[in-house]
């Protein structure tokens, strides 16, 4: 049986950290009490409200002391590539206002329309000419997004 060696996964990596991430968050299908689990087989979100641009894209390994803290573990910042990629995103404080986010779906090779100014970091869908590949998807407890809170969101991507 053959087996994905750890270069083999630093090489996934390292292709996914040259791509454009984004953080896109969305409404989710219907308003729901508690969060549904999340399809494998799901390639989008169900209703984007936006995607930012990440703030953040570095390599990373699990580090018990470490100072990036996310659910499921503790990790520190690697100046060398390895098999873990770290996307940090802060939403503004106008970001998606008013609005219900329900899902968030790390992006990678999210691409604006041609005809925006280049360098815009936060998109609504439809200035996306394409929202690219969906990496992880999370439904999550309802965030009602308000004038004066700057949302963040971290992740690491483990392959």
């Amino acid at each position: 049986m053959a087996i994905l060696t750890r270069a083999g996964r630093t090489l996934f990596a390292q292709t996914i950290a040259q791509t454009p991430i984004y953080l896109a968050w969305g409404r989710g299908e219907t308003p729901w009490q508690s969060p549904p689990a999340e399809p494998i087989v799901a390639t989008e979100l169900a209703a984007p409200i936006g995607f930012r641009k990440a703030r953040k894209v570095a390599f990373c390994y699990p580090d018990d002391q470490g100072d990036i803290h996310i659910q499921g573990g503790r990790f520190s910042l690697s100046e060398q590539p390895t098999q873990h990629v770290y996307c940090e995103f802060t939403f503004d404080f106008a970001d998606g206002v008013g609005e219900t986010v329900r899902e968030l779906g790390l992006m990678s090779g999210t691409q604006q329309l041609a005809d925006l100014p280049a360098g815009l970091s936060y998109l609504l869908p439809e200035q996306v000419a394409s929202p690219g590949t969906l990496l992880l998807l999370e439904h999550r407890a309802p965030l009602v997004r308000e004038e004066g809170v700057r949302e963040s969101f971290e992740f690491v991507v483990s392959f």
